[in-house]
């Protein structure tokens, strides 16, 4: 685990990108998240926290409590997918918040999230429904609605200083299709991201070095569009030839656990057309 801060009063907990194992057996921890990196994130303020998803397993996030100086602490979940609710027991005595299709979703799910590969047990359902605004400190965040990757996703946006959390819905270099058949309506999702006209986008999947630094600009975003709208295209191309101008812009930058992604992106999309 690294401890990044890519802007004041907002701490990222990163793990991954090492090329490191913690189980033999094929499994959603191994060949999922750490092979493509994962930050979960913290606002801080006046003594207050709110964390925004928590990591890979309940011993991660009882360490990311640990670098927490806060009295109060209060998690949002961003959607159900498995690595970003895995150690929310670690969080049991806090308030969890969450969309009401994640609440529902997690419900409808628990037994297979408590028998999967690593088993996620218990798992720690939302005990409340987010809000539209929080307030941590003096910092006020938004919790905003967006259908892009999981039709249930929470992203969190601070538009004082036009700071977007945007959890999977942009990753670099590209999305994860868990969603096929709803590539045109993440299509139109983008653009309304892309309509808040976000200084900094931090992203759960994305480089650490780059997330250390400040995180991405809207740049991720045109990306996300460029590579959705090959997938739908039927393009099944390399990454690096679909994406050489986000690369050669700087936008996204290469990482090689992504070829399996896009190799399994353009089966899921072939499937459905």
């Amino acid at each position: 685990m690294r401890l990044l801060a890519p802007a004041t009063g907002i701490l990222a907990f990163y793990d991954g990108r090492e090329g490191k194992r913690e189980h033999d057996q094929p499994n959603w921890l191994d060949d999922g998240a750490l092979m493509l990196g994962i930050a979960s994130y913290a606002i801080v303020d006046g003594g207050e926290a709110l964390v925004y998803d928590t990591h890979l397993s309940v011993d991660r996030a009882r360490w990311i409590r640990e670098q927490l100086d806060a009295a109060r602490i209060t998690v949002v979940l961003s959607h159900r997918h498995i690595d970003h609710i895995a150690g929310t027991e670690a969080f049991a005595d806090c308030e969890v918040l969450a969309g009401p299709l994640t609440a529902q979703l997690l419900g409808e799910q628990r037994e297979a999230i408590e028998a999967a590969t690593p088993p996620v047990k218990p798992l720690v359902l939302p005990t409340g429904e987010v809000p539209v605004t929080l307030q941590v400190g003096a910092i006020t965040v938004q919790a905003l609605a967006f259908d892009i990757h999981a039709a249930d996703h929470t992203l969190l946006w601070l538009p004082e200083r036009r700071i977007l959390l945007a959890a999977d819905a942009v990753e670099d270099p590209i999305t994860f299709v868990a969603e096929p058949d709803r590539i045109q309506a993440h299509l139109r999702e983008l653009d309304r991201l892309e309509a808040l006209n976000p200084e900094v986008i931090l992203p759960a999947h994305g480089a650490p070095e780059v997330i250390a630094t400040g995180g991405y600009g809207v740049g991720i975003i045109e990306a996300t569009r460029v590579y959705l709208t090959a997938l739908l295209a039927g393009d099944q191309r390399p990454l690096e030839e679909i994406l050489e101008g986000p690369l050669r812009n700087g936008w996204i930058h290469p990482h090689p656990a992504y070829d399996a992604v896009h190799e399994a992106n353009v089966e899921a999309v072939g499937s459905v057309s």
